[in-house]
This record gives C-alpha cells, sequence and structure tokens, in this order.
C-alpha cells in the first residue's frame, strides 16, 4: 500500500510538468485549452518538483515527506482553481495525498509526543550503580524468590537502572474477537523511580492500523491508542482505577528486571515453597500480586485483581500473566514469551499472546 501511494504521489507530480512545457511552448498540448503564462509555468514545474522530493523522500524513509506533500499539494490546488476547466480532476489525488500527509503528520506528532515521554523517565531514572548483589543481600527475600533471583543470574551483577524491549504480540481486543491482531511494540521501563513507556502498532486489517502508546510516571497511568494515530478508539487515564492498573502491571513486569526485587517500595510475603506474594508502594498508591515459580526457579505466572476500565463502575477482576519460556538476555535469564488472560464472570479472555524479541538493560538515554 505504501509503495502504491508513492507510484500515485510520483505520477502526480510529473503530470504537473504539462503546465510547465505548456508556458515554455516544449510541447504541444492540446488538453491544456487555456493559455499558460511562463510564471504559471513556473508554479506547475514548483508544484511538480515538490511532489516529486516528497516522493523520493518517502522512498528513502524520511519521516518528513509529509511536510512537503502538504506543501505541493496546496501549491497544486491554487494552480488547479485557476485552470479549473483543464485540471478539475487534479483535485481527487490532491485530496487523497493531503488526507495521508495529514495522517503521517499525526502519526509523527503522536511518535514525538512519545519520545519526550521516554526522554523523560531516562533522565530521571537513578543511576546509582550498587555493588554487585550477594547472597546476603537477597537473604531478606522470601525463599521462593531467593530461588528465582539465583536462577535468574543477578547474583554478581548491579541492579538494573532501566529496560528496553521489543515485543511481538498478537491482540484480541474483545472477548468474542475470533482473530488475532499482529502487533509490534516496544517499551522502556525504570527502576527507580518505578516507570514504563509501551508504544504498539496493531495491524488491524489491510491497510488499517491503529497506534498506541501505554505509559505510567510518577505514579499516573495512561492508555490511548488511535487509528492512523488520528481518530481515538481508547483514552483511559490517569484516574485512579487506571494509576493502579498500571502499577500493578509494573509490578509483574519485574520479571524482566528481577533486581528490582531488593527495592524498598515492594514488600514481599511467602506463600509457600513456589510462591510469594509482592507489593508495591508509591506514595498512596498501592498494588499487589502473586508471583509463582517452577522448580528450576523461573517464573511461572504472575496473578493480580486488577481494575479492567476505569471509573465509579470499574470492578477488579483476576489477570494472569502465564510464562510458557525463558530465555537468557544481556546475561539474565527472563521470560521470553507468555500468554496474558482476564479471567472474567462470562469465562477466561486471553487477549494476548507475547513474544520479547529483545531485552536491553541500562539502554542508552536516546529513546525511541
Amino acid at each position: 500500500m505504501k509503495t502504491l501511494f508513492m507510484i500515485i504521489l510520483l505520477i502526480h507530480g510529473l503530470i504537473h510538468l504539462l503546465g510547465f512545457m505548456k508556458a515554455f511552448l516544449m510541447a504541444e498540448l492540446s488538453e491544456i485549452t487555456s493559455p499558460v503564462s511562463k510564471t504559471m509555468g513556473l508554479l506547475w514545474l514548483l508544484a511538480a518538483l515538490i511532489l516529486l522530493f516528497s516522493g523520493v523522500m518517502i522512498f528513502l524513509k524520511n519521516p518528513f515527506w509529509w511536510l512537503f506533500a502538504i506543501i505541493g499539494v496546496l501549491i497544486s490546488q491554487v494552480l488547479i482553481i485557476v485552470f479549473w476547466k483543464d485540471s478539475l480532476y487534479g483535485t481527487i489525488p490532491n485530496v487523497l495525498i493531503l488526507t495521508v500527509a495529514l495522517a503521517a503528520f499525526a502519526h509523527y506528532d503522536f511518535e514525538k509526543k512519545i519520545r519526550k515521554e521516554v526522554t523523560y523517565i531516562l533522565e530521571n531514572a537513578n543511576e546509582e550503580m550498587s555493588s554487585p548483589i550477594t547472597e546476603e543481600e537477597i537473604s531478606q527475600l522470601p525463599k521462593s524468590v531467593q530461588t528465582w533471583m539465583k536462577a535468574a543470574g543477578v547474583l554478581g551483577k548491579s541492579r538494573i537502572q532501566s529496560v528496553f524491549m521489543e515485543q511481538n504480540y498478537q491482540i484480541k481486543l474483545k472477548p468474542e474477537q475470533k482473530d488475532w491482531y499482529t502487533t509490534v511494540a516496544e517499551q522502556y521501563s525504570t527502576i527507580s523511580p518505578p516507570a514504563f513507556v509501551w508504544k504498539a502498532k496493531i495491524e488491524m486489517m489491510p491497510a488499517i492500523s491503529a497506534f498506541g502508546r501505554d505509559k505510567f510516571i510518577e505514579g499516573n497511568g495512561e492508555m490511548v491508542f488511535k487509528l492512523f494515530s488520528v481518530f481515538p478508539v481508547a483514552n483511559d487515564g490517569p484516574n485512579p482505577q487506571i494509576n493502579e492498573a498500571a502499577l500493578q502491571r509494573f509490578l509483574g513486569e519485574i520479571v524482566w528486571y528481577p533486581t528490582a526485587s531488593l527495592n524498598d517500595n515492594i514488600t514481599w510475603k511467602e506463600l509457600g515453597n513456589q510462591s510469594a506474594k509482592a507489593t508495591l508502594t508509591l506514595g498512596g498508591l498501592s498494588g499487589s500480586g502473586i508471583f509463582s515459580f517452577g522448580e528450576d526457579g523461573h517464573v511461572l505466572s504472575f496473578s493480580a485483581l486488577r481494575y479492567q476500565g476505569s471509573g465509579p463502575e470499574a470492578k477488579r477482576s483476576e489477570w494472569t500473566v502465564n510464562v510458557t519460556s525463558t530465555k537468557e538476555f544481556d546475561g539474565i535469564k527472563v521470560p521470553a514469551s507468555g500468554e496474558v488472560t482476564w479471567k472474567l464472570d462470562s469465562g477466561d479472555w486471553t487477549w494476548a499472546k507475547f513474544e520479547i524479541v529483545a531485552c536491553n538493560f541500562n539502554p542508552n538515554k536516546t529513546g525511541f
């Protein structure tokens, strides 16, 4: 679809050269019945060059192609109005190009906002590097959590300060949805203070995509999804329910930064040989969840009573993440794939299957 649009843009740009050729008597063009002055001819040439340049920028994957497309379309449409009798049908591709260009601008603006949020959390992350973690240091934790920490391979390593992940998802937005949506996502998380910014692109059907961002910053959660980065299809938070749900998501995701288990704002309660309850407190906000571990010490699941929506009518439902594989990234063994399920009164709704493509600890601060 992108290639087709680029071809349309280039052809539309080339057609503008006819006005230039007519003005400078470079060809006999009976299709253009109105006289074209040299000044107008140069404007036709200018519109052609700008539109062609925009098409080349798309080919080169330059994110600012939309700016030149909008300028080119505006010049083009003025010329079409002046020469309406001969060129009125040029309005059709102009409307198409302008629509796509404005959507591209909206996506650029959305991405810019996300980059600012990522930069903010990375710049505010605690950079104090601790001495290598020892068995004595983790001895305060429940036995099952100690076993997990050892299995993950954190002994002898410094505490993780931030994490960058690339993820592949399959998502069902509603329990009754039959087909999975393919999704690619990226996430930055910081451990102290607790924060994350997650962005995703959902391929809903050919040529139709939704772009989303989920975040938890300074105790406030917010989730936004927009069709074509323009039309909001979900916009929740910050509010008490979303804030608590985002905090619980962060708590569950310490499986990807195990050294966070030692943070003072997380308290633990042993529930048995292979499970423990964790509670994360941040200011006046608090949330809990239960971690279950396999005989090898690695995480099997995380479950929490979590708000599914927001507002006064929102209720907590059991939210479970089941780990299906473990992999080593940067010397730390963490979950590599799994499924996320809501246990509702109407039945279980597995809404996401995920795969961790990359997991980098303490990345630089350049952001997305």
